[in-house]
């Protein structure tokens, strides 16, 4: 476990009471990132982990590598973080990969999960600190390189967000309140209370992994945190989303990828089935369908979602000449 000394100055800038500034030190953080050909953007997330870091007095950096091609182990290696490197040997998956972090480390121990293309801004880490005694997971503010907010804060899926994103657009949907994405302005502003976020960063205090377990390997990519903060809800525990915590998200793979998006699509269907009987998950996928059929013409990202879709049986992604089996 890595020891951060604080100097002085680094005290002066805290803005945390003396026993809240103690507690931070006390307390031991496994930082886990997990990386697939990352090597474009990993430095970037090291670079920021000191400053992100600010003011928590032990962690330990975990890189878990899914059998990358590119250089990405050998940047983790070489940065001056320090962090030790867990090696799959084979392209795992997002929750399979943390759960090999997990594995090694001691239950008492926090949990802080980032994408390699978070950047973390300086004291976010003890800025969420401060809202983790109430809760089970606390999520920052997340802006894009822009420096716009992100909407990063989802409601639980259901039959009214699926049809009305189908029919209304996603914007629409979540301007009126009716779609996944939470689309207004206040909780983005003041914090609270959330049904669950994006997970590109996500603070799991050692209670609310000691209650949820291992992260859902089934999912593989996309999903696992809905199903993950799900659990976290159903032990009692509350996810917070704190605005004075920030970090930048460069993000938006699945964007250009064809096969990401039909694996993100055929997940949310997989999600909502597990929870849901027969007749409500046949709406919902029904719901997916219909959304992406009308938007057809727009871009590749949408005939992909329309054909996973449509193709999705038996709780998979049936393999299609644009779906790699």
């Amino acid at each position: 476990m890595r020891e951060r000394k604080m100097d002085a100055s680094t005290r002066q800038q805290e803005p945390q009471t003396g026993s809240t500034a103690a507690a931070l030190v006390a307390r031991r953080l496994a930082v886990v990132t997990v990386t697939y050909n990352s090597a474009s953007v990993l430095s970037g997330l090291l670079d920021s982990l000191a400053a992100g870091l600010e003011g928590i007095g032990h962690y330990e950096v975990i890189v878990v590598d899914n059998d990358s091609h590119d250089h990405s182990v050998d940047l983790a290696l070489a940065h001056p973080i320090g962090a030790r490197i867990i090696r799959t040997g084979r392209n795992a998956g997002y929750a399979a990969a943390i759960n090999a972090a997990t594995a090694t480390i001691d239950p008492c121990t926090d949990l802080l999960v980032l994408n390699p293309d978070i950047r973390l801004q300086r004291g976010c880490i003890s800025s969420l600190y401060a809202s983790l005694h109430s809760a089970g997971v606390a999520v920052p503010q997340v802006r894009g390189e822009d420096g716009d907010v992100s909407r990063s804060i989802r409601r639980e899926p259901s039959l009214m967000t699926a049809w009305s994103e189908a029919l209304l657009g996603g914007t629409v949907a979540a301007r009126l309140g009716l779609g996944e994405i939470v689309g207004g302005a206040a909780v983005y502003r003041d914090g609270g209370q959330v049904e669950w976020a994006t997970g590109a960063i996500l603070l799991v205090s050692a209670k609310a992994r000691e209650a949820v377990g291992d992260w859902d390997e089934s999912f593989f990519l996309y999903s696992e945190e809905v199903d993950y903060l799900r659990r976290v809800r159903a032990a009692g525990l509350k996810i917070l989303y704190v605005p004075q915590a920030l970090a930048i998200h460069i993000g938006g793979d699945y964007h250009s990828s064809p096969f990401l998006t039909a694996l993100m699509t055929a997940n949310r269907i997989k999600y909502y089935r597990r929870h849901h009987n027969a007749a409500a998950s046949a709406l919902f996928r029904l719901g997916v369908i219909v959304g992406e059929g009308i938007r057809l013409a727009v871009g590749l990202g949408h005939r992909s979602a329309f054909r996973a879709a449509v193709g999705f049986r038996d709780g998979h992604l049936v393999p299609t000449p644009n779906t790699p089996g």
